[in-house]
């Protein structure tokens, strides 16, 4: 396990705090979450950019318009 030191201001730092405590967490276990949910959402964007560059943007645009044709008589 690392150590990670980081400087923000208080006010973002008291926050924080009560946001932990609203959930019952440590400051160091609403870090930990809150890191999972940006390398999560770093990965999903990654995965996104790597098959979009594999996909075809005519069969994207096709898809759009299905969509849209269904949702349109809705």
């Amino acid at each position: 396990m690392s150590t990670l030191t980081v400087r923000i201001p208080e006010a973002k730092h008291a926050r924080l705090r009560r946001l932990a405590d609203s959930r019952g967490l440590s400051m160091n276990k609403l870090i930990d979450e809150l890191a999972t949910v940006a390398l999560a959402q770093y990965d999903a964007e990654v995965r996104f950019r790597a098959l979009a560059a594999r996909g075809s943007v005519e069969r994207g645009l096709q898809l759009l318009e299905k969509l849209d044709r269904r949702f349109q008589r809705r």
